[in-house]
């Protein structure tokens, strides 16, 4: 048998499927294949969906849907550091409930720049809404318990074998380009050359998925959605996963310990949660990983892509592995469409690695430093932390100012979400100007090209990201200012380019040029205060022609 295809792509996940869904809403057929059964759960794994995440989500239609997955609407997101899980606690990092996201301004977090704050939830529900919504749409094929063999590329497209593990037949897919997001032990990625490099192992991490539905109630403190332990004993962390009765249980294994299995598992587990023999809790899966910084040293080959895991894994602090992927996803989206649709040559598809490779290896080194930042904290925890005594006092106080000061960056990482910018690309109009430096935890708005297209609410409560189209966007902070040659020159090439009049009291201050252009996923190309005496090349290399 065969089948004909636009784009095929390999692996089922949340980066597969957001890829999968921004090139649908763009007009493009797709064929997805996975190895799991329809209705097979995913792993337990990332617990965080992010701002810029949530943002491709609302552009979907999904954001509402994603939002209300998860912790029961009444529990908080926030993130606690306690003697133990059932202990005292030493500080917290306030995020609210789902409920109070948008109404409660007063964490670290609450008056971020988004229409989308970061949201809590578990990919065991998150990855099953993100499939339902990706097989009803039109464009989109899914066919499960089938997995990719081989491939040959050739001068117009790629030819794949696909085997359906139920009745053992061997498809045949024609597709024009394939785009692997399979993993970390990714069969595409292998299979065009690319290699891993970096750092193989940064930690070791025994983690246990248990049922203890009596653990709230033994709890002092209010439950969180993390509950990291520190006791001289064992230091770990408690994610709630339905906020009732499943936990993750995170223990952070010491340098001597090289094996998972070296610690007593249940000992260990028991010393976290701060809870003797007799507490009972059932042992779900062993979920044991380690933390790692692996960067491929390319994520294209010909017409074959690789996202995600396959293409970058490291250390998952901020829940920078899925998220990072899903900006993978909708980056390549737009090029890939853009050249399907016909107004950008095959040329535009350098872009992507040349945008994204940079940022996964920033990102990449984000999180190691601040694992060895962590590990060094949890092996100084001191000796009296639970004494009841003015000494153990003022340790828990210290402490607790020490865990904040080093977490808050993580768990409100504003620069990760808004803070990173493309220098290097072929295709943003670079005119002189410096993007502001960033840091995990912090950034500057900034409408340098290539940086984030600042954030600002319209009236009515409009988000700016709304006016974002499939194509560019013309922002013109000066309603008079003339501009149909520009508007001319992308129709002569038939790039899609809209504009929207947004006013210079509402924009602000950051935004010192009267024309901005974004595309469509808010990053700025080009910047000025009258159309360039050459739009037509403007529009080119916009476009990748140049």
């Amino acid at each position: 048998m065969s089948q004909k295809t636009r784009i095929l792509v390999v692996g089922a996940g949340p980066v597969g499927l957001t890829l999968s869904m921004e090139l649908a809403v763009r007009g493009i057929d797709v064929l997805v294949v996975e190895t799991r059964a329809r209705n097979e759960a995913p792993s337990i794994k990332c617990n965080h969906v992010s701002a810029r995440s949530m943002e491709i989500f609302r552009a979907l239609g999904l954001a509402g849907a994603v939002r209300k997955l998860g912790l029961p609407e009444d529990y908080q997101h926030s993130i606690s550091y306690r003697t133990t899980t059932v202990g005292q606690e030493l500080t917290k990092i306030h995020i609210p409930c789902r409920r109070d996201r948008f109404t409660d301004k007063t964490g670290p977090d609450g008056n971020w720049p988004t229409p989308e704050p970061p949201h809590r939830v578990n990919q065991i529900f998150l990855e099953p809404a993100l499939f339902a919504h990706a097989e009803a749409m039109d464009r989109i094929t899914i066919l499960s318990r089938c997995e990719m063999v081989d491939f040959t590329q050739h001068s117009d497209g790629v030819t794949a074998e696909i085997r359906d593990h139920e009745s053992g037949e061997i498809l045949r897919v024609d597709a024009a380009f394939m785009v692997g997001c399979d993993g970390a032990k990714s069969k595409v990625r292998k299979a065009i050359g690319a290699k891993f490099e970096g750092d193989a192992v940064v930690q070791r991490v025994q983690s246990t998925l248990i049922r203890a539905p009596h653990l709230i109630a033994a709890m002092r403190e209010e439950p969180a959605w993390a509950m990291f332990s520190l006791n001289p004993r064992r230091q770990g962390n408690v994610y709630a996963i339905d906020g009732r009765k499943l936990w993750l249980v995170h223990n952070y294994l010491r340098l001597e310990e090289e094996d998972f299995d070296t610690p007593d598992r249940d000992g260990c587990i028991r010393d976290i949660l701060g809870v003797g023999k007799d507490f009972a809790y059932e042992t779900v899966s062993r979920e044991d990983w380690f933390g790692r910084r692996l960067v491929a040293n390319k994520f294209r080959e010909g017409r074959v892509f690789i996202c995600g895991d396959a293409a970058h894994i490291w250390v998952p602090y901020a829940g920078y592995g899925m998220n990072a992927g899903i900006a993978d996803a909708s980056n390549l989206a737009w090029l890939l469409a853009a050249h399907l649709q016909g107004w950008a040559p095959y040329s535009i598809l350098s872009a992507h690695e040349a945008e994204r490779h940079p940022i996964t290896e920033q990102v990449g080194r984000f999180a190691m430093k601040h694992a060895i930042a962590m590990a060094s904290q949890r092996s100084s925890v001191p000796e009296n932390i639970e004494e009841a005594s003015a000494e153990g006092e003022e340790a828990r106080a210290a402490l607790g100012r020490q865990a904040y000061d080093l977490n808050v960056q993580q768990y409100a990482c504003s620069g990760l979400n808004f803070g990173y910018y493309y220098d290097k690309s072929p295709i943003i109009a670079y005119d002189g100007g410096v993007a502001p430096e960033y840091s995990m935890g912090r950034y500057t708005p900034s409408t340098v090209p290539g940086a984030r297209l600042p954030h600002v609410f319209l009236e009515h409560g409009r988000s700016l990201y709304d006016l974002l189209g499939h194509g560019f966007t013309l922002f013109r902070l000066n309603p008079h200012l003339e501009v149909d040659a520009l508007t001319h020159a992308a129709g002569e090439r038939t790039v899609p380019l809209a504009v929207h009049d947004l006013p210079q009291d509402i924009a602000g201050s950051v935004y010192e040029h009267a024309l901005v252009i974004a595309r469509s996923d808010a990053h700025v190309v080009w910047r000025g205060n009258k159309v360039p005496d050459d739009p037509l090349a403007l529009i080119d290399m916009l476009r990748g022609a140049h």
